[in-house]
């Protein structure tokens, strides 16, 4: 069996940040399963590395599998350690306090509180995971952690020499007619602009058409207007990437999406990707 060139193993207490944990190694490259059976890891790992570029692997285990506490530290030491030898365990925690507050605030239930109280479940939890813990090769604790704090402290362990993780900034243009997109980080409204829509010969065309992009040239607030967008766009975007921040989507709106705010999303998208920026641009509506 071939084994993965990298694999972490991500483990610890429930409400610690394990799903933060492998969305960052996701952001790496790395190929992850979450909620892993122990008797499923090897046939995972063969199946996975079967494949060309999943040489990095992130599997999560923890005590939603039956009696994890118990048969886990054994079948790291002797299967998988021999199996990976450079495998890396990753056990995350917080304090008591923090932990029952963070299942306060989602309302998910602990996996061992079905009967008893929050903080005696967390307990029950700590003391079983005692030997887990041991076997860590990281033990990070969370409790003042933000998010942001913890996928960069995970970024700073992993990331490759040379590997850089990308923001990528899809920008949807779209008809306020038709609704916005739900999913919008940011949203400009551009239907002050001057609309193509009632020149007749512009009607039928769409903001991708040189023609469109000339009329709106024409008139001067397209271009006051378009300076200040780059320059609010331009300055928020490294502010949001020293966030930690994978995706921005931006809409880019007016009347019917046709004219106005293709025209304005294309140019801003055309400006992102030679500045060096990932960029996904949809015109949504522009074909209604």
């Amino acid at each position: 069996m071939r084994a993965p060139d990298y694999l972490v193993v991500i483990t610890g207490l429930s409400g610690s940040g394990k799903s933060y944990v492998q969305s960052t190694l996701e952001d790496l490259g790395f190929y992850c399963c979450d909620n892993l059976p122990i008797e499923l890891i090897e046939p995972f790992l063969e199946e996975v590395t079967s494949h060309e570029n999943a040489n990095k692997v992130g599997i999560v285990v923890d005590v939603r599998t039956h009696d994890f506490a118990t048969i886990f530290p054994n079948f790291y030491r002797e299967r998988l350690r021999k199996l990976v030898p450079n495998a890396v365990l990753i056990f995350l925690e917080a304090s008591d306090e923090v932990l029952a507050r963070r299942y306060s605030e989602t309302r998910r239930p602990h996996p061992l509180a079905k009967d008893k109280p929050i903080l005696e479940a967390i307990q029950q939890e700590r003391a079983a995971l005692t030997e887990v813990k041991s076997l860590g090769d990281m033990v990070l604790d969370t409790s003042q952690f933000s998010v942001h704090e913890l996928k960069s402290e995970v970024l700073r362990r992993f990331q490759l020499p040379g590997q850089d993780v990308r923001m990528l900034v899809t920008i949807i243009t779209f008809g306020f007619k038709y609704s916005p997109p739900y999913n919008l980080d940011l949203l400009f409204d551009v239907r002050f602009l001057p609309n193509p829509h009632f020149v007749e010969a512009l009607r039928p065309k769409t903001g991708l058409d040189p023609e469109v992009v000339a009329y709106l040239k024409e008139k001067p607030e397209y271009d006051v207007f378009y300076e200040k967008l780059s320059g609010f766009v331009n300055y928020l975007l490294p502010e949001y990437k020293k966030e930690m921040k994978s995706y921005l989507t931006i809409g880019v709106g007016c009347t019917g999406g046709k004219h106005r705010s293709v025209a304005v999303g294309q140019r801003l998208a055309d400006e992102l990707a030679e500045k060096g920026y990932t960029v996904e641009i949809v015109h949504r509506d522009a074909k209604r």
